[in-house]
């Protein structure tokens, strides 16, 4: 691992535990045991840092679901395990890290947003044409607006308020409306299939 990715690596941890506005660059380098000077080497700013950390958050988590889709037996088996992945993600990092970007760091947001480059927000018309293969998906659907429809299902759960009371329901939103939508696209095999992944993560609980 190179100086840069080091850096990337321990500031997310930071970021995801305590914030972004909380994270100082002193406190970054004390958790090194490196001088901050190094770190401005590096990162002409925590702006810059924050970019560098976002990037990297976007890379592992594509290859991660990348991963995914080729490891499962079908397209609802993968469905099912990327959104464990965003529940892991929702209760691994603090409210804080949402808030924080959406107060101070809007302009960050909004480029990663508008590119369609945040965690989770990703293309799904490879998942849907594969289950559309699988004769899982009904063959009728609109691609493109099915695949608009479940990105907005991700965004509205991650719009939330991180400061509300109930900005830990994210995830149980994501779950309740994504699987919901997926059922009125699916065929009879497809609605089979969920309900026995639905069956078995409650047995694991």
């Amino acid at each position: 691992m190179d100086y840069r990715q080091r850096i990337i690596e321990e500031a997310a941890q930071l970021f995801r535990t305590y914030g972004i506005k909380t994270v100082t660059m002193d406190m970054l380098a004390t958790r090194m045991g490196i001088s901050k000077r190094t770190i401005y080497e590096v990162f002409k700013d925590k702006d810059e840092l924050l970019r560098g950390v976002i990037t990297s958050m976007t890379i592992k988590q594509k290859e991660l679901m990348e991963k995914i889709l080729g490891e499962s037996e079908n397209v609802i088996e993968a469905i099912f395990k990327m959104l464990d992945l965003m529940s892991a993600h929702f209760r691994n990092m603090s409210p804080a890290f949402l808030l924080d970007m959406k107060r101070f760091h809007n302009k960050i947001l909004n480029k990663v947003d508008e590119a369609n480059e945040l965690p989770y927000y990703r293309d799904n018309s490879e998942v849907l044409l594969r289950g559309i293969k699988e004769g899982l998906f009904r063959e009728d659907i609109d691609i493109n607006i099915t695949n608009k429809c479940l990105v907005e299902v991700t965004r509205l759960a991650n719009d939330k308020d991180a400061s509300s009371p109930d900005s830990m329901m994210n995830e149980d939103m994501i779950r309740n409306i994504y699987i919901n939508y997926l059922r009125g696209i699916s065929t009879l095999k497809g609605l089979e299939l969920i309900t026995f992944y639905e069956n078995r993560k409650e047995l694991n609980y």
